[in-house]
């Protein structure tokens, strides 16, 4: 939750408010915070500037359209906006290259032999690559995005996805579901 005291806005004699608040204002509820880590909702937002839902939904989807902040659904009514860390250079030109070298992809167990396994090993690093880029996917997102350009010799994504998921869970970073969960998550490493 915001540590700011709801602000003392000026009413006019209808009770509405006097004054309009600038995207700016939203934004500053970010920037006040004690844990900048955690992101907030329209009802932190609205909440500190002491504003209608409504005003806070189009201050933040304001500044989500000029890229002042992100925002990302959660469960099934919920949304929750962060303000995006800046990547440096040589952060952006690390996501080109893998997080791990090859060697710790082939000491992970998977079937076959040969170019087999080499193609399995592929489908691997595919994968992998996918949740660096896409930190938190769905098995879902690995079958639609992944498996059609690695299919690694299965005939089916389910095939394809048993023998993925267990290598995957045991690569640097990874933090699979927990159990009946849905989101896999790159934590990095």
């Amino acid at each position: 939750m915001p540590t700011e005291e709801p602000s003392e806005r000026q009413r006019n004699e209808h009770g509405q408010y006097s004054d309009r608040l600038p995207a700016k204002t939203a934004l500053d509820v970010f920037e006040k915070r004690t844990d900048r880590g955690r992101p907030l909702t329209a009802n932190d937002v609205m909440e500190a500037l002491d504003c209608s839902r409504r005003t806070a939904h189009n201050k933040l989807n304001e500044l989500v359209e000029r890229e002042m902040l992100a925002t990302r659904k959660v469960g099934a009514r919920g949304r929750v906006w962060w303000v995006p860390i800046e990547q440096t250079e040589s952060q952006v030109n690390a996501e080109d290259e893998s997080f791990v070298d090859q060697g710790v992809i082939e000491e992970i167990d998977l079937p076959g032999t040969g170019p087999t396994l080499e193609s399995r090993q592929d489908a691997l690093r595919a994968a992998y690559d996918y949740l660096i880029k896409h930190p938190s996917a769905k098995k879902s997102d690995f079958l639609q995005d992944v498996f059609p350009e690695h299919p690694a010799g299965y005939e089916t994504a389910d095939g394809w996805w048993n023998a993925i998921q267990p290598a995957l869970k045991d690569l640097p970073g990874v933090d699979p579901p927990e159990e009946r969960g849905h989101i896999w998550h790159f934590l990095g490493g």
